[in-house]
C-alpha cells in the first residue's frame, strides 16, 4: 500500500509540538508493515539547511494570492527517515526565518493562507501524479489545519486516493477571510455552511472534516468531547454529524528516542526492573544544572516538572497559583522548561529570582534537557484544560515520573487515577483530578507527596508506568484497518 503523508511538521526537522513527534513516529510505525510511504513538508528556511542530497522532481504551478505561484518539488533521503522526503520549495512563501506559523513577534504570518491553499494545492496535484513520476498514492493522510484542504481539492477528482484528515488540535482551526476565499480564487462551491464557510469567514480545519474520507482524532476521549459544544470551538454540530466517519485513535510515541535505559541525553540509565540508583542519579544531575551544592536533603525533597507550553489551555496559570501555596507548605522544589504566552514566563522568572534554591525555570526548548527533566523529576505537572491526546505524560509513565493531570482527552485514556481500588488491581499509575481549577489540582498533588514519603507504594506505581506500552503498534494496526476500509 502507497500513503502519502501531508504535513507542515515533522521532528526531527521541524518541530513546535507534538504534531511534530507525530509525523516522524507514524510514518516509521506503518513503513514497519511494509507500508510505502512518502511525506510532503514546506520547504522552510530552518528545514532545507539540514538536507544534504537533493533531487529535483519538477515544479508545480498554482493559483495564488495575487497569481500563479511556481513551486519546486524536491525529493531528499534523510538520515533519520526510513523513507523519501518531499518538500514543496517554495522561497516567497516558506523561505523566511523563524516559526512555521507565526513572527518573531508571535503574530501569525499575514499570508498564512496563501502559504497552505499553496501548499495544499501542490500536495494535492502529487497525490495525482502530477509530475509523471510513477508513485501515485491509494491513501493520502492529510494532518491538522495547515493541511486541511488537500481532501477538499481531491474530493471531485476522479479515481482519487482515498483521503483521510486527523485533527491533532481542534482549538487551531486555521481561520480565514471572506476575503482570502476570493482572492485564493478557491472553488465557489466551497463557500457554503455544509462546506468551509465558517461565521462569516473559512476553516481550513473545517474543510478537512467536511471533505475527507475518514476523519481521525488522537485519542477516543478527544473523539467524544469535540462533539460537544464545550469542546467543539462551534464545529460540535458538524462533527456530530459527521460522527460515522470519526474515529478516535490514540496516539503511541517513539520507544527508541524515550527510552530510560538507553536514552543518550540522560547520566544515567534505568529501567523498570531496577528504578534506583539510575533514577537518583538523574535527579542529582539535574538540580546540579541549577543549584551550587546538591545536599541530601535536596535529593530527598520531591521535585516536581513540567515542560511544554506556557498557555492557558495546559493549565499554566493553575501551576502558578499552586506553587505559592506548595512552596509554602512543602519542600518540594519545581523544574519548568517552556515558552509561550509573555506574562507567564515572566511569572515563571519572578518566582525562581523568589525562590533561586526551589524553582528552576528555563525559557525556550532543549531537547536534551526535556529529556532530563522526565527522568529526574518525581511528579510531572499536566494539568491541561483539554488535551487532545498528550505525549508528555506517556513520556512520564515510561520514565518512572507519576504525573498528575486533570481528566480531559488523552490524559483520561493514558493515566490511572490512585486509589484503593486501582491499587489493589495495579492499575494505578498517576494523580488525575476532576474539578477544573487550581484547588483540586493542589488537592491532587497532596494526594501525590502524601504517597511520595511511602517509597514502596511508590516504586509499585513507577514499575505501573514503566511497564506499559505506548508504542505505535496497536495504533498503527488501526490506521492500517482505516486506511483498508
Amino acid at each position: 500500500m502507497k500513503v502519502l503523508f501531508v504535513a507542515s511538521e515533522a521532528f526531527p526537522l521541524v518541530k513546535t509540538g507534538g504534531l511534530g513527534d507525530v509525523l516522524y513516529s507514524l510514518p516509521h510505525a506503518l513503513r514497519a508493515r511494509g507500508v510505502d510511504i512518502r511525506l510532503v513538508l514546506p520547504g522552510y528556511r530552518a528545514l532545507l539547511r539540514q538536507l544534504d542530497e537533493i533531487r529535483i522532481l519538477g515544479w508545480c504551478d498554482v493559483r495564488g494570492a495575487e497569481g500563479i505561484v511556481s513551486a519546486r518539488i524536491l525529493e531528499t533521503r534523510h538520515p533519520d527517515f526510513a523513507f523519501p522526503l518531499w518538500v514543496i520549495d517554495c522561497p516567497t512563501l516558506f523561505d523566511r526565518a523563524g516559526n512555521p506559523y507565526v513572527s518573531a513577534s508571535g503574530q501569525d504570518w499575514p499570508d498564512n493562507a496563501e502559504r497552505f491553499s499553496v501548499f495544499a494545492r501542490v500536495a494535492a496535484l502529487l497525490a495525482e501524479d502530477a509530475l509523471e513520476i510513477g508513485w501515485k498514492p491509494a491513501v493520502v493522510h492529510a494532518h491538522d489545519w495547515q493541511a486541511g484542504l488537500v481532501a477538499a481539492f481531491l474530493a471531485d477528482q476522479p479515481e482519487r486516493p482515498k483521503t483521510v484528515f486527523t485533527i491533532h488540535n481542534l482549538a487551531y482551526g486555521g481561520h480565514f477571510s471572506h476575503g482570502d476565499f476570493v482572492r485564493l480564487q478557491l472553488p465557489g462551491h466551497w463557500w457554503s455552511p455544509e462546506g468551509v464557510e465558517f461565521h462569516g469567514g473559512f476553516s481550513m480545519l473545517k474543510a478537512g472534516i467536511v471533505y475527507a474520507d475518514s476523519v481521525t482524532t488522537v485519542s477516543p476521549t478527544y473523539a467524544d468531547e469535540i462533539c460537544t459544544p464545550e469542546f467543539g470551538y462551534g464545529l460540535d454540530g458538524l462533527l456530530s454529524s459527521r460522527r460515522y466517519k470519526l474515529h478516535g485513535i490514540l496516539n503511541g510515541i517513539d520507544t527508541k528516542t524515550w527510552n530510560p535505559y538507553t536514552d543518550p541525553h540522560l547520566p544515567a540509565h534505568f529501567s523498570a526492573g531496577r528504578i534506583q540508583p539510575g533514577k537518583r542519579r538523574n535527579k542529582q544531575a539535574l538540580l546540579e544544572r541549577f543549584l551550587p551544592v546538591v545536599d541530601e536533603a535536596a535529593l530527598q525533597a520531591p521535585l516536581l516538572g513540567l515542560v511544554g507550553r506556557l498557555v492557558e489551555q495546559k493549565g499554566v496559570d493553575w501551576v502558578l497559583a499552586a506553587m505559592p501555596v506548595l512552596l509554602a507548605e512543602t519542600d518540594a522544589r519545581f523544574v519548568m522548561l517552556g515558552s509561550g504566552q509573555a506574562s507567564y514566563e515572566q511569572k515563571f522568572t519572578r518566582l525562581a529570582k523568589q525562590h533561586p534554591e526551589r524553582v528552576f525555570v528555563e525559557i525556550g526548548y532543549d531537547e536534551p534537557l526535556a529529556h532530563q527533566i522526565e527522568a529526574g523529576s518525581d511528579l510531572f505537572l499536566m494539568p491541561s484544560r483539554f488535551e487532545p491526546c498528550g505525549l508528555n505524560q506517556m513520556y512520564s509513565l515510561r520514565y518512572g515520573t507519576l504525573p498528575v493531570v486533570f481528566r480531559t482527552g488523552g490524559l483520561a485514556d493514558t493515566v490511572v487515577d490512585v486509589s484503593e481500588a486501582s491499587l489493589a488491581d495495579g492499575s494505578a499509575n498517576g494523580f488525575v483530578f476532576d474539578t477544573p481549577d487550581h484547588e483540586a489540582f493542589v488537592a491532587a498533588i497532596r494526594r501525590a507527596l502524601d504517597l511520595y514519603r511511602q517509597p514502596a507504594v511508590w516504586q509499585r506505581l513507577q514499575q505501573t508506568g514503566m511497564r506499559q506500552s505506548f508504542d505505535w503498534a496497536s495504533s498503527a494496526g488501526h490506521y492500517l484497518s482505516l486506511y483498508a476500509f
